[in-house]
């Protein structure tokens, strides 16, 4: 395999891994190439990254390669965040909102899990309606961040305390969280 496949596919591994990021190691694993090959590529892409004035840039956080926004365009994520969206929320996030409000604080990996699908663009729309935010940081590698509820989900939801929640049993937890604050959260969307 040559450089410019190698490039190409860790671009694509960088991508899918998130905000976890990805260690050199497993790139090396996946690639089944050496780890000096993997920093030298690495090093590589940074500096292609840098040199072609992309929008993003490969970043590495204690042993961790991740992409990562450029600190110089701030200003234009911000305009983004605040353009008004449609009000309404799709089905996969109100499916995760059930999610984080009885499994709080829980990660973005686990809530996939339970889904069986990604959740990236559900868990940016519920941080931008205020319904979730981060809570912390979770022990293990990379660190992922964890997310729980705002009193602002407590408020849309009459809800005093998260203790107020209605019970779910344990056979049907799964399927009844998604459809548990459907009604609500259509009454906000409008």
């Amino acid at each position: 395999m040559d450089r410019k496949e190698q490039k190409s596919i860790i671009e694509g591994l960088l991508f899918v891994s998130g905000d976890e990021g990805i260690y050199p190691e497993q790139i090396a694993k996946v690639l089944e190439i050496e780890m000096k090959d993997v920093i030298e590529t690495l090093e590589e892409m940074q500096k292609d990254c840098e040199e072609s004035h992309r929008g993003l840039q490969i970043v590495q956080y204690a042993k961790v390669y991740r992409f990562a926004t450029k600190k110089e365009h701030a200003s234009y994520y911000q305009k983004l965040i605040d353009i008004p969206t449609a009000a309404s929320l799709s089905q996969a996030a109100l499916e995760t909102l059930a999610i984080v409000a009885y499994r709080q604080p829980i990660t973005r990996t686990e809530m996939e899990e339970i889904r069986g699908v990604k959740t990236d663009k559900a868990l940016q729309t519920l941080v931008s309606h205020l319904l979730i935010k981060e809570t912390g940081r979770a022990e293990g590698p990379g660190r992922p961040i964890l997310y729980g509820t705002t009193k602002e989900f407590l408020d849309t939801f009459g809800l005093k305390t998260l203790d107020d929640l209605p019970s779910l049993s344990e056979e049907n937890e799964q399927m009844n969280e998604a459809d548990l604050f459907f009604g609500s959260l259509q009454e906000i969307s409008k």
